[in-house]
């Protein structure tokens, strides 16, 4: 049987970032991340601090933010999620943006859709529990995942600059190697073997 691939690098991926604040860590990993990444991926935020409140009533005709992220959403070939842990769980604001994607019923937007998850914390577990609600969530959506490496960065004041440059040579290759891995994760979930 002939391995075929439905889609060629460079893979387009959508970041999605848990917290809306402007000077969030895991925004500053998520630059670091995004400049790790290899050739064959090309990263782009998918904003979601525009996003309402999700509401089944408007799922016969959404709102031109909801429309445009769920859009968003559907054309890039994977997704990573950066998140920080709330109350040791998601971040209701990245809980609501994945309900307007993945509904109503039918219509989801991360079906088949290859997806990493990574987090920062200043705490040590580094958002361990608010990862595994997500995969969670992820796993009901039908979004295949990335497994390992797990990425839970204990952020150290220096550790990340702000433009995303990691100054410890063993994260930065950490970190390098979670992106390689992403990168071949989803060449396999988009590579698919035809039924006879």
């Amino acid at each position: 049987m002939v391995l075929i691939n439905e889609h060629e690098p460079p893979y387009t991926v959508g970041v999605l970032i848990g917290s809306l604040s402007v000077e969030s860590i895991n925004r500053t990993l998520a630059s670091a991340l995004i400049r790790l990444a290899p050739a064959e991926l090309r990263l782009h935020e998918i904003p979601i601090g525009d996003l309402p409140l999700y509401n089944r009533d408007f799922d016969i005709d959404y709102p031109p933010a909801a429309r445009d992220f769920k859009q968003a959403i559907a054309e890039v070939d994977a997704v990573l999620f950066v998140t920080p842990e709330y109350n040791r769980s998601v971040p209701g604001a990245l809980k609501n943006a994945i309900d307007w994607a993945s509904r109503p019923f039918g219509t989801n937007a991360f079906t088949r859709k290859p997806t990493a998850v990574a987090g920062a914390s200043i705490g040590a577990i580094g958002t361990a529990v608010a990862q595994q609600q997500l995969r969670s969530i992820l796993s009901f959506c039908n979004a295949p995942q990335m497994n390992a490496p797990e990425v839970y960065i204990h952020m150290r004041p220096g550790l990340i600059t702000d433009d995303g440059e990691v100054t410890v040579e063993g994260t930065r290759e950490f970190l390098a190697g979670f992106m390689q891995g992403f990168a071949d994760f989803i060449t396999r979930v988009l590579t698919i073997i035809p039924r006879d």
